[in-house]
């Protein structure tokens, strides 16, 4: 490796990276980004990459977009900052709560903004807690989430998250928490077993789940319609059909948590739109400013906001908030990103591109590494194995996902390896020259990495 340039070493030396091997920083060094333009970003160095994860699947307009840079300075000068806290308002704030309603796949009455899909999901768990304390149920307060999912780094939201990584070392989950099977037909349907069969028997699964807990002890479950950070886990076909009435008779929520699915991101709107899920509330995030600046939300129902009404007025007030909660320059981005998803006709785009998406991730299922490619509108997922016909999985320690990422670097592209499975999320402005590119320096990857599995005897 070639020495640390001065800016990589200020960084190691003074910013503290999430989501990091922090132990091989020193060997390894720091990619640190300049600037950016359409769907490229170029680093300190001067090299050039196709951003194939829009950031952390959220930069849906790419970067350096004149209409949001616009929209922001234009709300800066304006007015830079505001609160919702004690009957405050900004114009910002209602014209985005207007717009959110108007797009929402079911009836939302109110919006609640946030500052992350962390805070949104954290919040989503808090209101669960105070509906059930507004209608006298309070022993009705467990939340079922998934193997797999991911829903934020909070303590609540991370409890919620499925994943090791994110419980080691923490003293998390948190009491309360249940985790229901992963839908992943590939990794955990059964020899023989039918799509429908494995469908059939997530749902019976949570059902029993749901009876050994007590269903009286239940408030909500919480889903993403594709799971992201997870593996980019697409469900099987009828998978919320399925369970969706499991949760209507025991009155148990069902939370969609749209932050990586929503704006267009899977095809629809929505990524509860596509995949048949009919939820209760909803959270949002990510590309809902374009990631131009930090902003989440929570969509409720009107029988759950009058609930609350009635709960504050025995209590005295609605003691929960964020100081950046609808924050005036993210609610403005938030306005102008759904003004150009609309008028741009993104989500026409992302309908155009995604069968050369399917044709691209599909055909590199048939390479050597690869188990399975998933992938819904502009998300996708190739999942790395030892052996295809088996499906057996390689050592996590010989870290292949990660080599094939730096193959991918090298190259000039940017995917990200969610353990042995690399994900692609581009930006949905993505031309289709742009997105062929992306396939071309990933399937080069891939070729090389087969190279040095083979050489280093990591198929064991």
């Amino acid at each position: 490796m070639p020495p640390l340039s001065n800016v990589q070493q200020r960084d190691i030396d003074s910013v503290f990276h999430p989501y990091t091997p922090l132990h091989k920083l020193g060997e390894t060094g720091t990619l640190v980004v300049d600037h950016g333009k359409g769907v490229f970003i170029t680093d300190t160095q001067g090299n050039e990459y196709i951003e194939g994860m829009s950031g952390l699947w959220c930069a849906g307009l790419g970067f350096g977009d004149e209409e949001l840079i616009d929209a922001a300075t234009e709300q800066l000068r304006t007015l830079p900052y505001y609160h919702l806290f004690a009957a405050r308002g900004t114009e910002p704030a209602i014209e985005l709560a207007e717009k959110l309603k108007e797009l929402a796949p079911v009836p939302i009455s109110k919006v609640f903004f946030t500052s992350s899909g962390s805070e949104a999901n954290d919040t989503q768990v808090k209101l669960a807690w105070y509906y059930n304390n507004a209608v006298g149920r309070p022993e009705k307060k467990k939340i079922i989430s998934r193997q797999k999912a991911y829903h934020g780094v909070t303590i609540m939201a991370a409890s919620l998250t499925g994943l090791g990584p994110n419980h080691k070392g923490f003293d998390l989950p948190v009491d309360g928490v249940l985790h229901a099977e992963c839908p992943h037909y590939y990794r955990n349907g059964l020899d023989g077993e039918s799509e429908a069969e494995f469908t059939a028997r997530m749902a019976t699964s949570l059902s029993e789940l749901i009876e050994r807990e007590g269903p009286e002890t239940i408030a909500a479950m919480i889903a993403e319609p594709v799971m992201g950070a997870g593996g980019v886990i697409v469900p099987p076909k009828g998978y919320f059909a399925a369970i969706k009435p499991i949760l209507d008779e025991h009155d148990i929520m069902l939370i969609d948590d749209e932050v990586i699915n929503g704006f267009c991101r899977t095809g629809n709107w929505w990524g509860a739109q596509t995949h048949g899920m009919v939820p209760t509330t909803m959270s949002v995030a990510k590309q809902l400013t374009s990631a131009y600046a930090p902003l989440g939300a929570v969509m409720v129902p009107d029988d759950i906001y009058q609930a609350f009404v009635d709960y504050t007025s025995r209590l005295g007030t609605f003691g929960h908030g964020f100081t950046y909660g609808g924050h005036p320059l993210g609610c403005a981005l938030g306005v102008k990103a759904i003004e150009i998803y609309e008028k741009r006709d993104i989500l026409g785009h992302v309908r155009s591109l995604a069968p050369l998406f399917e044709r691209r991730l599909t055909a590199l299922a048939e390479h050597q590494l690869v188990g399975e490619a998933r992938f819904s509108g502009l998300v996708g997922g190739l999942e790395l194995v030892a052996d295809k016909a088996t499906k057996r999985a390689f050592d996590p320690a010989s870290g292949v996902g990660a080599k094939v990422s730096s193959l991918i670097e090298k190259r000039g592209a940017i995917l990200r390896p969610l353990g042995d499975t690399i994900a692609l999320c581009p930006p949905m402005i993505i031309k289709e020259d742009e997105l062929n590119a992306l396939f071309d320096r990933l399937e080069g990857a891939l070729d090389e990495a087969e190279g040095w599995v083979a050489k280093e005897g990591l198929r064991g």
